[in-house]
C-alpha cells in the first residue's frame, strides 16, 4: 500500500504557525526537488529530447533555463555584488539555455544548476524578506520576498512543462 498523497511532502509537515520565511523556503525547495525528480533516471539523450512536436523544449533546456533564472534573481537582483554575467551567452539567442542543448549532458547541467541553487540559498540566507535589490539594467526594485515568491511561480510553471515532456518520453510524470 502506498503512502497517502503528500505524505512525504515536507511542506505538509510544517507546523501551522510556521513563519513566512520558512514557508517560502520550503515551497521553493519543494519545487527545486521536483525538477530533479522529473528528470531522474533519464539518459542524456532522453534529457535532450524534444518529444513534443509543436515545441522546442527539452528537459535539459528547462534545467538550464532555471539555472539562469536562479542566477539572475539571486546573484543579479538580490545582492549588491557586481553582476557575474550570463551562464549561456555564446550567441545572441536570448533563449539559448532552452535551445543550445545538443552537447549538454545531465551531469554537467545539473552540476551547474546545483551551483546556482547553492549560491541562491547563500544569498537569500543573509537577507531579510524586506531587503530590496535592483534589477541589473533597469534598476527595478524587488524585495527578497518578491524574488522568492516569483521563483516558486517560475518553477511551478516550468514543472508543468516538464510533466508533459517526461510523459512524452516514457509515460511518467509524478509529483
Amino acid at each position: 500500500m502506498s503512502a497517502a498523497p503528500g505524505a512525504s511532502d515536507r511542506r505538509f509537515a510544517l507546523p501551522p504557525d510556521a513563519d513566512e520565511r520558512t514557508l517560502l523556503d520550503a515551497f521553493l525547495d519543494f519545487q527545486r526537488d521536483a525538477l530533479v525528480r522529473k528528470c531522474d533516471g533519464l539518459s542524456d539523450e532522453q534529457l535532450r529530447a524534444r518529444p513534443v512536436p509543436s515545441s522546442a523544449l527539452s528537459l535539459l533546456g528547462l534545467v538550464r533555463h532555471l539555472a539562469t533564472v536562479e542566477r539572475w534573481y539571486f546573484q543579479g537582483v538580490s545582492t549588491d555584488a557586481p553582476w557575474p554575467g550570463d551562464l549561456f551567452d555564446l550567441t545572441d539567442d536570448v533563449d539559448a539555455p532552452f535551445h543550445d542543448v545538443a552537447d549538454a549532458t545531465g551531469p554537467e547541467t545539473f552540476a551547474l544548476w546545483r551551483e546556482q541553487v547553492a549560491a541562491s540559498r547563500r544569498i537569500a540566507g543573509t537577507r531579510s524578506l524586506d531587503a530590496i535589490g535592483r534589477t541589473p539594467g533597469s534598476g527595478a526594485e524587488r524585495s527578497l520576498r518578491w524574488v522568492l515568491t516569483h521563483m516558486i511561480d517560475e518553477y511551478a510553471r516550468h514543472l508543468g512543462q516538464a510533466d508533459i515532456l517526461r510523459e512524452a518520453i516514457d509515460g511518467r510524470t509524478g509529483e
